[in-house]
């Protein structure tokens, strides 16, 4: 069930509300990543410089605004703040905007949401160790249960459509069969290339990601985003000039647009038969 934003002032008010919180979850993630990716617990403890360790404030801490304002440099010792702490709450707040802009008020909105800050969170963890921690996995699929009751359609789906739905997911039957499938494929085939190759083609991280993103996309659109991973991966490698680079962001950025259209494309390709 979904309401359509048809007032201007209430689109207004939307989309800034979900720009602030987009940026306000993209600083939490990206601290969070951080610690994660350095060993720190994220849970527990003050955020802090990472070259001096000095405690940060609740005016070093405002998302886009401290960094501007301090000019990308730490308050206590001068040193350069990484550009990615402005990147990432940017970044964020632009996904959760186009989510709300793409879905509406609705459960749908709330699911994705939620989706994109773990996928940030482990590609941003990928990037630094070249590693999918489980916990981002798990969270993955706890939320993926969580929101069931919210993105259900309410006179239910049966029969083959109930399986393969070109939707994103509509319903249990075709969310399970998606994860199986394409992670069980995925992992038969890495299993397959790293035999007869002796290396290894694709980290376990990887293969339980796709099972996770194919829990939210359902079997059609989560094969139209495996497709789209690929070329995203080799995108980065060809941009980045580097033999060897995480997946993990790939899968994230290629989930993140098919949320956007995969139902889309995937229903124009199916009507040109």
């Amino acid at each position: 069930m979904s309401m359509a934003v048809n007032s201007p002032l209430l689109l207004l008010y939307c989309t800034i509300l979900a720009a602030v919180l987009g940026a306000v979850f993209g600083s939490f993630i990206n601290c969070a990543a951080w610690r994660i990716a350095h060993g720190e617990n994220f849970l527990k403890g003050r955020s802090h410089c990472a070259e001096c360790g000095h405690e940060l404030k609740a005016l070093d801490l405002i998302p886009v605004f401290s960094y501007l304002f301090l000019k990308g440099k730490c308050r206590y010792c001068g040193k350069k703040i990484s550009p990615r702490y402005m990147i990432t709450e940017l970044f964020l707040a632009a996904a959760f905007v186009g989510i709300v802009l793409r879905f509406g008020i609705s459960g749908e909105t709330l699911r994705y949401l939620g989706l994109s800050v773990i996928l940030l969170g482990l590609s941003l963890v990928d990037l630094d160790t070249y590693r999918i921690p489980n916990g981002f996995i798990i969270a993955g699929i706890i939320w993926w249960a969580v929101t069931i009751p919210l993105v259900l359609p309410r006179d239910g789906v049966s029969g083959l459509s109930a399986w393969i739905s070109p939707s994103l997911g509509v319903t249990v039957q075709s969310s399970l069969l998606g994860a199986f499938v394409i992670a069980g494929a995925m992992l038969l085939l890495s299993l397959v290339f790293d035999k007869v190759t002796g290396k290894e083609s694709l980290g376990g991280g990887d293969i339980k990601l796709l099972f996770v993103v194919g829990l939210y996309l359902g079997l059609a659109v989560g094969f139209f985003n495996l497709i789209l991973s690929c070329i995203t991966g080799l995108l980065m490698v060809a941009l980045l000039k580097k033999k060897r680079i995480p997946f993990g962001p790939a899968i994230a950025a290629a989930t993140y647009i098919s949320i956007m259209i995969g139902s889309v494309v995937v229903n124009w390709y199916i009507g040109l038969f």
